[in-house]
């Protein structure tokens, strides 16, 4: 493991950008971009696209590592390049901490919640992540209703994979999303931090994680796993609130980073000028740089 992006990941002022749209949801992000399915063919054409995309975003100098900490990436982009260099490389060279989406979508609704479908290639996956200078993993379940054995499973089926992450020496970044427009939301963020506790309590010194969380609807809810010292990081997900929503209510929970997606990329479109993206870029990253490191 890189010790220099781990103290980043521990202790850097910013936050992390999530640019790892996946095969399901990457023609919405295009088309958000302003890019609809009639400029592309193929999944090939539409995964050149989003990477044209991503490349425009990460080379902006409005991405600056005073500001982004890490970005989590879709596999095709840890393969692709950015100028000449494999997309992990690029990012590390600029300062900033590459992390690699692993998993492979949702199954279906059981028990309140969604696990994640098998990974089937994990080992190879994470392999080839190495090789790549990838420093960490994400992947994501949701969880729909307070159902405590449906969140019970999901906690579960995230620190078993996870510790397999962490035995390939790299971080895992845990997120057990919680829906946001569930009528119940906060009785779900209660038994989701208390089962995510026992895991963190049973890890060894030497097994350390990250947490990606829906913002809690009660402020500090996640204190304690905040301050858990086997948690390198807590960052919270936009998960659908507009970025100025997002933002007003992250700044509510101390220590807690953003890692935006829509909310980061929303005002950005294929048709700006260099510069016109460029400040759009700048705005999106100001507000929530200073939502991250800015607490009420």
């Amino acid at each position: 493991m890189n010790k220099s992006q781990l103290d980043k990941m521990k202790n850097g002022k910013g936050f992390i950008a999530a640019l790892d749209q996946s095969g399901g949801s990457t023609p919405k992000a295009l088309a958000a971009y302003g890019l609809l399915e009639d400029s592309y063919s193929s999944e090939e054409e539409m995964f050149d696209k989003v990477h044209e995309m991503r490349t425009r975003i990460i080379t902006s100098p409005s991405f600056s590592p005073d500001s982004i900490l890490g970005v989590i990436l879709f596999e095709q982009t840890m393969d692709s390049k950015i100028e000449g260099k494999y997309t992990a490389d690029y990012l590390a060279d600029k300062g900033i901490v590459p992390f690699l989406k692993v998993d492979k979508g949702l199954a279906e609704e059981e028990n309140g919640v969604q696990l994640m479908k098998p990974i089937s290639d994990l080992e190879e996956t994470l392999r080839r992540a190495n090789e790549r200078g990838i420093f960490g993993t994400k992947m994501r379940s949701v969880i729909h209703e307070p159902n405590e054995s449906g969140i019970k499973e999901v906690v579960q089926q995230q620190f078993e994979i996870g510790k397999r992450i962490i035995e390939a020496g790299l971080v895992p970044i845990i997120e057990p999303e919680v829906n946001i427009h569930s009528e119940q939301k906060e009785k779900s963020e209660e038994i989701l931090s208390n089962e995510i506790m026992e895991h963190l309590n049973g890890l060894s010194e030497e097994e350390n994680v990250m947490l990606k969380l829906s913002i809690p609807t009660k402020a500090n809810a996640f204190k304690e796993l905040v301050e858990h010292p086997r948690v390198v990081r807590v960052v919270a997900l936009s998960g659908g609130y507009s970025r100025e929503e997002a933002n007003e209510k992250l700044r509510e929970n101390d220590g807690v980073i953003a890692s935006f997606s829509r909310a980061l990329a929303a005002d950005l479109n294929a048709n700006q000028t260099q510069e016109e993206f460029d400040a759009a870029l700048k705005k999106a990253v100001d507000s929530i740089y200073d939502a991250s490191v800015h607490k009420k």
